[in-house]
């Protein structure tokens, strides 16, 4: 039994010895009904065997691998081996479902084995249609991006179908695979201007989770190109005013959601695109703030504003990180609120940020560090706090 002491271990949570069996239990079904020798039990043991000392990308690898090993042993060749693997699949996603489905991680290793066995001319219409099959019951946005790489034109005029899909897992594997900076995947040597004709089909889409990945895909973009990523909004406004086929509040929320990191900049032709005043009139007083802060507790801040005109605020703070060798190199944007502040109304702002010394994405060391406040993009305070 799980103490309440033990740490979670995401990979132990997704990749596990029920999981295994479940997969190879309904391999060994479908192979039954195909009159295919499968040796379920030694499948089972050899991965179980190698988990312990794997991480949770290279158990997806493993599974992999050994469906290669035992499905050579019984005299597959490659695409027998995915009519196979599809014939042991659960039935499609929820379709009525409209958002955060995103399957069973134990499917992933079902692309990878694509892209391992796959990814050549021969095979790629097949291995295509494969992993549309595949993203129905888990996302095969990593191994989608293999075949760009390899078949780039074939490849997106195959998505570019598909982004009319009425499966919408389909859809949003269109938009999440031609992503230019989707997370902990395989890098796409891709113009990021070419999936825009497929994006053209997926703005007006009326399932979140596609919407959602559109605007993710925009943000990637901004990180690259910001005038493009402005002139792409301006022209779905424009088309949505002919022809109506988004509502406007979820075109709004594309809007802000593709637009939040040139926001947490201050870039002055996004703001002015949303209509944030940049030259911000009001008065900024009363700051607060704990200079001495202990590793995982809280940095504490507070302050008040008053706007000398109607406004509409947008309030992010800044922490530069301190280094190993102690330089403060590494800067971090942080959401505190957005508001609409009437003239000559005051308003105190208070924040808690914890300084956690364990982290997946930074380790924090002791030293000086600094917080920034900025509101509409303009710095208003810059202060130096210790974490000891």
């Amino acid at each position: 039994m799980k103490t309440t002491n033990e740490k979670f271990s995401l990979k132990d949570h997704l990749f596990n010895q029920q999981k295994v069996e479940m997969i190879a239990n309904a391999i060994f079904e479908a192979s039954k009904l195909k009159k295919i020798n499968f040796d379920k039990a030694n499948f089972i043991k050899d991965i179980l065997n190698e988990f312990p000392k794997l991480e949770l990308k290279d158990r997806i690898i493993c599974i992999a691998e050994n469906f290669k090993k035992y499905f050579t042993k019984s005299k597959l060749n490659y695409q027998e081996s995915v009519e196979l693997l599809l014939k042991s699949l659960p039935p499609e996603l929820d379709p009525t479902k409209t958002d955060d489905d995103f399957g069973d991680f134990i499917y992933a290793p079902y692309s990878e084995f694509v892209v391992r066995n796959g990814l050549e001319e021969i095979n790629l219409d097949f291995s295509l249609n494969t992993l549309y099959e595949i993203t129905k019951r888990f996302s095969a946005e990593d191994s989608i991006r293999y075949f760009i790489n390899q078949f780039p034109k074939q490849t997106l005029k195959k998505l570019f179908i598909w982004s009319k899909d009425k499966n919408y897992h389909v859809r949003r594997l269109c938009s999440e695979g031609t992503r230019p900076r989707l997370p902990w995947s395989q890098k796409i040597i891709l113009n990021y201007k070419e999936p825009i004709s497929i994006l053209n089909n997926l703005y007006f889409d009326k399932t979140r989770f596609v919407t959602r990945s559109v605007a993710n895909h925009l943000n990637d973009i901004s990180k690259l190109d910001s005038e493009f990523v402005l002139e792409t909004l301006k022209n779905w406004s424009e088309q949505n005013k002919k022809n109506k086929k988004q509502t406007s509040e979820e075109l709004e929320f594309i809007t802000k959601h593709s637009l939040r990191t040139l926001v947490k900049e201050g870039h002055k032709p996004t703001l002015k695109y949303l209509g944030i005043d940049y030259n911000t009139k009001i008065t900024f007083e009363k700051f607060t703030f704990t200079k001495k802060v202990k590793l995982n507790n809280y940095l504490e801040f507070s302050f008040d504003i008053t706007s000398l005109k109607n406004s509409d605020l947008v309030i992010d703070y800044i922490i530069y990180f301190q280094n190993k060798s102690g330089k403060l190199n590494s800067k971090k944007v942080f959401k505190l609120k957005s508001l609409k502040l009437e003239k000559n109304k005051k308003i105190k702002i208070e924040k808690k940020h914890l300084m956690k010394a364990e982290m997946t994405t930074r380790t924090l060391y002791k030293g000086e560090h600094k917080l920034l406040i900025q509101i509409n993009g303009e710095i208003k305070k810059e202060i130096s706090f210790d974490l000891v």
